[in-house]
C-alpha cells in the first residue's frame, strides 16, 4: 500500500497546486509539472471507457493476487514486483472510480519531443514489469546453473 499511498499523495498535491494545461518548469526544457486528467488508458487510448477500464484494472488486481499467492517464500524479487504493480494499479483505479479520470502531472521532454504525461502509479507499473522481467531472467539462469546459493 506504500506505492498507492505515495501515488495518491502526489496526485492530491498536483490537483491542489497545479492548473490543467499550465506547465510549471522543474528543469527548463526537460521536465515540467503539468496537470492533466486522463479519462483513457495508456497514452489516452479508450477515452471515456471508465467502467471498462476500472473492470480491467480490478481483474488485473485479482490476477496479481493469485500470482502473488502462488509465489514461493524465496521468490522475493517476484513478490516485490507484483506488489509494486498492484500498488500502481490501485493508485490509478482509485482515481478512475473517484474522479472518472486518472490524475497525471509529470511531463518529460527533450528538444521537440514530449513524452505523454504520467504519474507515480505509472512509474510503479513500469518498474514492477521490469522487475518481473529481471526475476524471470534470473530464474532461468538459476535453472541452468543449479549450484546451491552461498549461505
Amino acid at each position: 500500500m506504500c506505492t498507492a499511498g505515495f501515488d495518491q499523495g502526489t496526485k492530491e498535491w498536483a490537483r491542489a497546486d497545479l492548473t490543467i494545461g499550465q506547465p510549471e518548469a522543474v528543469i527548463d526544457g526537460y521536465w515540467d509539472w503539468e496537470l492533466a486528467m486522463n479519462d483513457g488508458a495508456a497514452f489516452s487510448r479508450l477515452r471515456g471507457s471508465q467502467v471498462l477500464l476500472s473492470l480491467i484494472a480490478l481483474g488485473a488486481l485479482i490476477v496479481l493476487g493469485v500470482m502473488a499467492h502462488r509465489t514461493r517464500p524465496e521468490q522475493h524479487l517476484r513478490r516485490i514486483a507484483l506488489a509494486v504493480i498492484a500498488g500502481g494499479a490501485i493508485g490509478n483505479v482509485i482515481d478512475r472510480i473517484r474522479d472518472g479520470a486518472v490524475t497525471d502531472f509529470v511531463r518529460w521532454k527533450a528538444g521537440g519531443h514530449m513524452w505523454p504525461i504520467f504519474n507515480v502509479a505509472d512509474v510503479a507499473l513500469v518498474i514492477g514489469v521490469i522487475l518481473l522481467f529481471v526475476d524471470g531472467f534470473l530464474e532461468r539462469r538459476r535453472e541452468r546453473d543449479p549450484r546451491p546459493a552461498l549461505p
